[in-house]
């Protein structure tokens, strides 16, 4: 079953029901960017019913097919995707790739071909011979702080990589995360996490919007929440932009009040 739930702000393809997938280009729409020059950060996650933000240490088997449909979809509207350096490893994080189905939109509106992978880590203890690192179509980022281990910021640099410093001590200060992207251009945002970093963009009061999709799982244990870290002193309060549902799946969209 594929339908749309009933809240506001909703554009007229949204309020069509029927049994086929939404295309690509509905997907587009329906999850673009707010017009203007602003800077906007948009997090893009999956949960279990039961809270849990993966399984066996990884988001997929929370996920589904149109889940993977809307993650590609917000990678192909993003200019740069946050991502920290945990999840890179856990997930096996590869370079962003160019999408024909993407390619007269993000020339439109004046987007390379592909968006920019931004790694942030306080030790740079990454596989610098991986793909992202080796290989990517767009130079691959990484944010960390000036008190970060010089040896590795030299060996990220030789791997061809641009590190960005975005904190005085060895961590990343995540406005000025945000902030330093911007400078370069890079103001359409997306992290993908993981709960971690979410967690600090959310205490920092820099996350825009939360794309998150409600999985119909029951997973138990101990796993992570979509965010953690220190808890803020007063809650950080979202409306709700958009609901869709496909078999059993909730994909809902909130923006920061």
């Amino acid at each position: 079953m594929r339908r749309l739930l009933p809240v506001t702000d909703m554009t007229a393809h949204e309020t069509e029901a029927g049994g086929r997938d939404w295309s690509l280009d509905e997907l587009a729409d329906a999850y673009a960017y707010p017009a203007g020059d602003g800077v906007w950060l948009r997090a893009n996650m999956v949960s279990s019913l039961d809270g849990a933000g993966q399984h066996d240490g990884r988001s997929q088997p929370l996920s589904s097919d149109t889940d993977m449909r809307i993650f590609g979809t917000l990678r192909g509207l993003a200019d740069v995707i946050v991502v920290g350096a945990e999840t890179v490893r856990l997930e096996g994080y590869r370079p962003a790739r160019a999408r024909e189905a993407f390619a007269a939109r993000r020339a439109a509106a004046g987007q390379g071909p592909a968006p920019v992978i931004a790694v942030v880590s306080a030790s740079l203890a990454l596989d610098f011979s991986l793909p992202l690192f080796s290989g990517p179509l767009v130079q691959t980022l990484i944010l960390t702080g000036a008190a970060a281990p010089a040896e590795r910021v030299r060996a990220a640099r030789e791997a061809g990589a641009e590190v960005l410093i975005a904190g005085d001590g060895a961590g990343v200060d995540p406005a000025r995360a945000v902030a330093a992207l911007a400078e370069r251009g890079l103001r359409r945002q997306l992290t993908e996490g993981g709960p971690r970093l979410l967690g600090q963009f959310v205490a920092a009061g820099v996350l825009d919007e939360l794309c998150l999709t409600v999985s119909p799982t029951m997973t138990a244990g101990d796993a992570q929440r979509i965010a953690g870290g220190p808890s803020v002193a007063v809650p950080a309060r979202f409306a709700v932009a958009s609901v869709l549902e496909q078999d059993g799946f909730l994909f809902t969209r909130y923006r920061r009040i």
